[in-house]
Parts: C-alpha cells; structure tokens; sequence
C-alpha cells in the first residue's frame, strides 16, 4: 500500500493527547510516519502507551511519552513543556484525551459527574492550549481538538453531559480561532461520528454499533484510520494554511450539519 507523504509535516513537534487507544494511538503512528516528532500522551494506559512507542521507534519514528492527568491544568500544562523541552519546539497540539465517564440522565445528573465530564473533556482543551500558545507562537502552528457528532446531535440517552462538553469544546475551536489567528496559529476540530474503538466498547448502548451501521449512508461504522486524513490535513499548513475556526465530520454521513 502506498502512503501519501505530507513533506510539510517532516519535522514538526506535535502533542497528541489521548494517544494510548482509538483515534490518539491511530494519530501517533501516523504523524509519526509523516517523520513528524511526536509528544505522546496517556495517563492510566502505561503498557499500551509504551508499545505503541516502541512501534514508532522500531519504524524510525521519533516519539517522547509524556504522562499526565487530563483533569489537571498543572498537569497538563507540565505536558505541553515537557514535550516542547524535549524537541527543542512545538509547532501543534492535537486535543484528543477525553471520556464519557458514565452514562448518566439529565434527570439524575450530579455535580460530581458535571465536574469529572467537563474536567475531562473541557478543561483539559483550554490548559493544555494556554499552555501550547506560548510556544507555538514562535514559529506559528495549529491546534485540533476533537469533539463527536454528539455535540451536533446532543448524544443519545445519558451521554447528554457529554455531548454538551464537546459542543464546549465546538465553540472554544471558533474562539480560539479568533484569539490565536493573530499568532498565525490555526485551530480547527475534527467531530468523529461512531468510531470503533475501546471508547465505543465501554459506553456504546446495546446494539448501537448495528444501528449506525444500518442507518448511515456508508453503511458501516467508522474505523480510527478513517479519522486520520482529516487530522494530517488540518496540521498542514500546505494543505490547510487558510482553514481556521472549523469543524470536519467524519461520521459517514450519520449527521449532515
């Protein structure tokens, strides 16, 4: 098979947050094989994390993993420098990490649950940006965040909570967009529909994956490598120097905005 070469990317630094599984791990080898430097991120994942790394470095990719707690600004903000620190730069952060925690009603939500969905989900984005402007303001770059077709849709039962953390997360793409632009940063997000991964695994209701499978125009759910090429293309200025403040679907066609 061949493997289209982005030359742009060659070189850049590029923190991917959320990279021990599912679309994060698919990201890290792919940028890696782009021969971009890339700062992996996990938490709890430590043996999955490392294997991945050890595939990258075995292939001739250059990879530094970085552990942090996406619920914590100084954490994560201890993630950004590290990564920075250990290239030498930073030319783009991929906001990744996230979690539906639990599946909750609207009706029976509590405030825990509000904190440990938005920490998750929306906190993360904003420290882990504040902390990246700072660098990549010296040579200019691109940040992506990643939200889901439940900020379009306003999810399905108990993953309303996380649905409106990844709207959050849709509008402070377009804020940013605004803010940064300034710093020749681009920010844009990718919003994947029904991807399988351990993250459907975990939270997808009974016979979910059948029923998008059956309803949407492709006819099948979404793989991690189906998401990869909206990412590749957003980091590249060559390709997308003149895109901010957007927001790619990749859900085929299960929600058309």
């Amino acid at each position: 098979m061949t493997t289209l070469t982005i030359p742009d990317l060659a070189g850049k630094a590029v923190l991917i947050t959320g990279a021990s599984s599912g679309i994060g791990e698919a990201l890290a080898r792919a940028f890696a094989a782009q021969g971009a430097l890339v700062g992996l991120h996990y938490n709890s994942n430590a043996e999955a994390a490392h294997a991945i790394a050890r595939d990258i470095e075995a292939a001739g990719g250059s990879v530094v993993l970085v552990k942090a707690d996406a619920t914590s600004s100084e954490a994560m903000a201890g993630a950004v420098n590290h990564v920075a620190k250990t290239f030498g730069r930073l030319d783009g952060v991929i906001n990744n990490a996230g979690s539906m925690i639990a599946r909750v009603l609207y009706e029976e939500m509590t405030d825990a649950h509000y904190d440990k969905v938005m920490d998750v989900n929306a906190r993360s984005v904003l420290a882990t940006s504040q902390a990246a402007v700072a660098h990549l303001k010296a040579h200019g770059g691109f940040i992506i965040n990643t939200t889901s077709v439940a900020a379009r849709t306003g999810g399905t039962a108990g993953s309303g909570v996380y649905g409106s953390s990844k709207a959050f997360v849709g509008a402070v793409t377009k804020g940013m967009a605004l803010e940064f632009g300034k710093h020749n940063i681009r920010v844009n997000a990718v919003a994947p529909g029904f991807i399988t991964t351990p993250f459907q695994e975990k939270y997808a209701l009974p016979g979910q994956l059948d029923q998008v499978a059956g309803s949407v125009p492709l006819k099948r759910t979404g793989t991690p490598a189906d998401c990869v090429g909206a990412y590749l293309f957003l980091a590249s200025p060559m390709l997308s120097g003149y895109i901010t403040g957007q927001t790619i679907d990749v859900n085929g066609g299960q929600f058309m905005p």
